[in-house]
């Protein structure tokens, strides 16, 4: 839909708001590093003061979620990454000295970063409250003003936040906006100076036309096929162990969660039963406070949808809990299914949820292979202690990003960058990589009154034969 539209459609605010943020840009087009930090610390003070509120919320927009997880998973991680930003973007906004070549002496250069503008971010469902804090932190850092649009599947949660937001930031510096498809197409033809989205590859693609319009660029993190490789050499137990927490983390509702594990064929009997035993130990049983459901029934069908295709089509299903799923709470048993193959659907698409296939394999080298057959993921996992055995995984294997003998966990460092691949994402943010992200690097050469270009400038002579052989030497 045409930005001039967005009025005729009952999507004015959208335009108002983005023009009220741009107009305080031109006012103050580069806010102080006190004033960003200023920003962060209050940002920080309303999720510790709200963190009550933001579990409760959470919960209630999926059904059930123990406030523990929020706590590591949202809350934890934003504070985290407020703390390092706070600790450091006084350095990241510092003009950078850059060399001249000797040609170019006396003058000098600078690599100055300039604030964007207006940033767009776009947030999903199912860490609403870290993948809406998250670039918010880098862009605030930044210098620019931001607009959120939270996800429709989340209302409890988006309400909290549109009020804890309005109440200590005003508007033209932060603008959280609710509503349904039509506001998030909407949404992504506001011709920003940087969009952010996360979500799935598809809508990514929407998102990534919708933003060409306006030449507006674009950082998408989106999803995939996160593989696990666990290597002969590393204990079974432990990496089942670690696969399986973050397969049932958010119940497997997380971007970066272990979508298969490749496992030494003469292994696998023996990795189902430890998948079976770390499950139970996390979980004596699936109405525990401590295991979150699935967020919506259409979700819960669609993963009960790819079981019975596996099933019926030559898988064989390994339930890692006694409890049968419940529909009714949503709350779906881990599961683990041997026998896939490359035709069924849970080895197609993302998977989104506690259900784990385990591919086996015989040599590494088919492992890589497996691995590099398919689009490249946003995360890689790799079990060994062997460092040559992780080096030539690493060297051998694209993705997004890749925690060794864990899963998960490069998402949550501060000093590294997050992003995808190919159809996994584009573009980088977190610590430095994202304030670098959402600035301008904008680069400046500063010429002396005395210089030696005029030797250089027409009518062109032996003088400047001479000169330009010996540049050209």
């Amino acid at each position: 839909m045409p930005l001039a539209d967005a009025a005729v459609s009952g999507l004015a605010p959208l335009r108002a708001a983005f023009a009220r943020q741009d107009e305080a840009r031109l006012r103050d087009p580069y806010p102080t590093v006190a004033k960003r930090r200023a920003q962060l610390v209050r940002l920080a003070a309303v999720i510790k003061t709200a963190r009550p509120e933001i579990a409760n919320a959470i919960s209630a927009d999926f059904g059930h979620r123990a406030p523990q997880e929020t706590a590591l998973a949202e809350v934890f991680t934003s504070l985290e990454a407020i703390r390092y930003t706070v600790r450091h973007v006084g350095r990241w906004a510092k003009p950078e000295r850059r060399p001249v070549s000797i040609w170019h002496r006396p003058g000098h250069a600078r690599l100055r970063k300039q604030p964007l503008g207006v940033v767009g971010i776009v947030v999903p469902w199912n860490y609403p409250l870290y993948l809406a804090a998250g670039p918010l932190v880098s862009a605030l850092a930044a210098g620019n003003r931001v607009m959120i649009k939270m996800s429709e599947f989340t209302p409890h949660f988006n309400a909290l936040w549109e009020r804890l937001v309005a109440e200590n930031f005003p508007p033209d510096e932060i603008a959280v906006m609710d509503g349904g498809v039509e506001v998030a197409a909407a949404f992504s033809r506001l011709p920003f100076d940087y969009l952010l989205f996360t979500g799935s590859t598809r809508v990514g693609r929407e998102v990534m036309r919708a933003a060409a319009d306006n030449l507006t660029p674009v950082t998408l993190e989106l999803g995939g096929k996160s593989p696990a490789i666990v290597c002969d050499d590393f204990p079974l137990e432990l990496a089942a162990s670690r696969i399986l927490y973050g397969k049932c983390t958010n119940a497997g509702q997380t971007c970066v969660a272990p979508d298969y594990a490749l496992v030494p064929a003469a292994k696998v009997p023996a990795f189902v039963a430890a998948a079976r035993t770390a499950v139970t130990g996390f979980f004596p049983s699936l109405a525990s406070e401590d295991y979150t459901t699935i967020a919506t029934e259409r979700h819960f069908a669609r993963l009960a949808a790819l079981i019975d295709d596996a099933a019926k089509t030559g898988a064989t299903v390994h339930p890692l809990h006694a409890e049968a799923s419940d529909p009714v709470a949503r709350r779906f048993t881990p599961t683990a299914l041997t026998g896939v193959t490359p035709a069924m659907h849970i080895m197609q698409e993302e998977i989104f949820g506690p259900l784990l296939p385990i591919v086996p394999y015989d040599t590494l080298d088919e492992a890589v292979a497996f691995v590099n057959a398919r689009p490249r993921p946003l995360a890689l996992y790799a079990f060994s202690d062997d460092g040559a055995v992780i080096d030539r995984v690493l060297r051998t294997t694209s993705s997004g990003g890749v925690t060794v003998n864990d899963t998960m966990l490069h998402v949550a460092q501060d000093a590294l960058p997050f992003g995808g691949i190919g159809s996994s994402g584009m573009g980088l943010y977190h610590g430095r990589e994202g304030f670098d992200a959402f600035s301008k690097l904008r680069a400046v050469y500063y010429q002396r009154r005395f210089n030696g270009l005029s030797l250089l400038q027409p009518p062109y002579g032996k003088r400047f034969d001479r000169l330009i052989k010996l540049m050209l030497r």
